[in-house]
């Protein structure tokens, strides 16, 4: 089917787009169970270790943290792979494009529709994890006073420091931001995928192999540069995939934030410029396949 002539590029259109898009997939059961699951598994890491403070706030970081970043890429794969096949089934791709909506605007508001759901996602996932966070702060401290009856004022003042800093620090927000831009690209990337794909499993399928391989090229590019040396070759067949598969641990900080270690402010700038390239490269190539597709 033909698109109409198109209007003015209208971010009323995109909004409203935008926001039928989210209330859709808000009603997914894929989302509430992805969701619901996300909770019980970063309420159950605050009783995963009987350790000592520190380390159990290690392990509530680094389980938490991980759990978010591996639910919220699930959602953005299986939200946005429903999206196209699920408005040729409702056919309600031919109403939208029979008025003076382009196709770009149609990708761009689907796509901004599956960025607001993550973002709910990551909000909610992050306020329950700092809830968690900040009570098992109060306990330990709490505890850390009682324990500490009888000793010098500057001495216990200098122990609550220590705890707080190692329950809490500056790497927790651009951690969590990071998160969400993988989870972006990772949408843009299926979005683009399911313009060509026959089904949504189909396109699924695709994105969780392209899952596996963005989280492993790194591994896979060190050993190959070992085992087969460093030849031009070597580094444009590696530059090729890096160039399709985008390299996901850039994204995972996780191990940085629960040792502590500060996160640069040019690396975290450098890996959010570079989600925004590849999502904004992904929903460019989404477009070009979806242009010329007969529907």
């Amino acid at each position: 089917m033909p698109e109409s002539k198109p209007g003015r590029f209208s971010l009323t259109r995109i909004a409203a787009l935008a926001g039928i898009t989210f209330t859709g997939l808000v009603r997914l059961k894929a989302f509430y169970f992805l969701l619901l699951f996300a909770f019980l598994v970063i309420g159950s890491s605050v009783f995963m270790a009987e350790l000592t403070f520190q380390q159990e706030f290690q392990i509530l970081k680094d389980v938490s943290l991980g759990a978010m970043s591996i639910f919220t890429s699930l959602l953005a794969i299986v939200a946005t792979a429903q999206l196209i096949p699920r408005d040729l089934e409702d056919r309600t791709i031919y109403t939208i494009l029979a008025k003076p909506v382009p196709r770009y605007e149609y990708l761009i508001g689907k796509l901004t529709g599956v960025l607001l759901l993550l973002a709910l996602s990551i909000l909610a996932m992050s306020a329950l994890f700092l809830g968690l966070l900040f009570v098992r702060e109060q306990i330990v401290v709490s505890a850390t006073l009682r324990s500490s009856a009888g000793l010098p004022a500057a001495e216990v003042e200098q122990a609550v420091r220590t705890l707080k800093a190692s329950a809490f620090n500056a790497n927790l927000l651009p951690g969590i931001v990071l998160i969400y831009f993988k989870a972006a690209l990772l949408a843009a990337l299926t979005l683009f995928v399911s313009t060509f794909a026959s089904s949504n499993i189909f396109t699924i399928v695709v994105m969780v192999f392209a899952y596996l391989i963005g989280h492993l090229q790194a591994t896979a590019r060190a050993y190959w540069l070992q085992e087969h040396g460093a030849g031009w070759l070597a580094h444009a067949l590696l530059g090729f995939v890096a160039l399709v598969f985008p390299d996901l641990q850039l994204f995972n900080l996780v191990d940085d934030i629960v040792a502590g270690t500060a996160i640069p402010l040019a690396l975290f700038a450098r890996t959010a410029v570079l989600g925004c390239v590849y999502t904004s490269v992904y929903l460019f190539f989404a477009w070009v396949a979806f242009h010329g597709k007969e529907l």
